[in-house]
């Protein structure tokens, strides 16, 4: 197996690719990225992109907010992303980065008269987080409040900042706040709370990023498990007080929270609404729930099934 990029236009190994000191992305973070799961079932012998689709979509609106043109619509960035992927022929979990840049060799703050160029690359990657639970803290780094809905790569300096911070704390992941001290998102991943019976989750008043993980746990959890879910302004003191809590995200999948600032949440283990969600939403990523099929774009043509 050999890890391959489509990059200028065409497919080469991972290795090949190359930018120039000088490219306008490196300095400025002038980039829109995603990032994508491919999940491996080992029993049909496919491995299932989860929501290719629905990637490339908030993908090209960012790079509406950065005034990127790239010359490929939604179903041409699926159909290359599938290639690359048979190209690169892995039979394990992988990653999926598709990156819209300003990619001219020019120095100077500002979006105009400069190329746009794309790029995707993957390579395998397990767990990001533990799935049994994960120990996280209240980073003393905010979110910005000028926050698009784009997954913008400059945008990310405070989220590697808290992600830092956490783990020289001994902890495995960050939580921010907004600026005016309400919670926000992790690092990499949205959050959830149970309260009463209820899910509750914040909104896009604050600052997070719409997940594409989120919306399916909403989803889910609203049409497999009955579960009223609320977006709403959630206080700092909340993540203590709450049953439980999850963090959801293409990297981290559903990742539960045992511990926040040394506070033990819940009984201190995964919760039982997250263990479900947690068994839910595995079956389907490797295409193993017909209800949800469409979510997941096979990328081999002679699986086992």
């Amino acid at each position: 197996m050999m890890a391959y990029a489509f990059f200028n236009h065409q497919f080469i190994p991972l290795s090949d690719t190359k930018i120039g000191i000088m490219t306008h992305c490196l300095h400025y973070g002038t980039g829109v990225f995603e990032g994508i799961r491919g999940n491996w079932n080992e029993e049909e012998g496919q491995l299932h992109i989860f929501r290719l689709r629905e990637h490339y979509e908030r993908l090209l609106c960012g790079c509406r907010v950065l005034n990127i043109e790239i010359p490929y619509d939604i179903n041409e960035l699926c159909q290359i992303t599938v290639e690359l992927i048979q190209r690169s022929d892995f039979k394990e979990n992988i990653y999926i980065r598709p990156l819209a840049y300003k990619g001219s060799e020019a120095l100077g703050v500002r979006l105009h008269k400069l190329d746009d160029s794309f790029t995707v690359f993957s390579f395998p990657w397990g767990p990001y987080l533990d799935t049994e639970g994960v120990k996280c803290m209240v980073s003393s780094w905010r979110r910005p409040n000028e926050t698009p809905q784009a997954k913008i790569t400059g945008l990310y300096v405070n989220n590697a900042l808290a992600k830092t911070e956490a783990i020289q704390n001994g902890l495995h992941e960050a939580i921010m706040l907004t600026s005016d001290g309400h919670v926000s998102e992790g690092s990499g991943e949205n959050i959830f709370l149970v309260q009463n019976g209820v899910l509750v989750t914040p909104g896009i008043d604050d600052l997070m990023v719409v997940g594409i993980t989120r919306d399916a746990v909403i989803k889910l959890v609203k049409d497999e498990l009955g579960v009223q879910v609320i977006e709403r302004r959630v206080n700092h003191s909340e993540l203590y007080s709450s049953a439980e809590c999850f963090l959801s995200g293409t990297a981290a999948n559903i990742t539960p929270v045992i511990e926040i600032d040394g506070r033990k949440i819940g009984t201190g283990k995964a919760g039982d609404l997250t263990k479900k969600l947690q068994n839910i939403y595995s079956e389907i990523i490797l295409g193993k729930n017909s209800r949800y099929k469409k979510w997941c774009t096979p990328v081999f043509s002679n699986s086992r099934t």
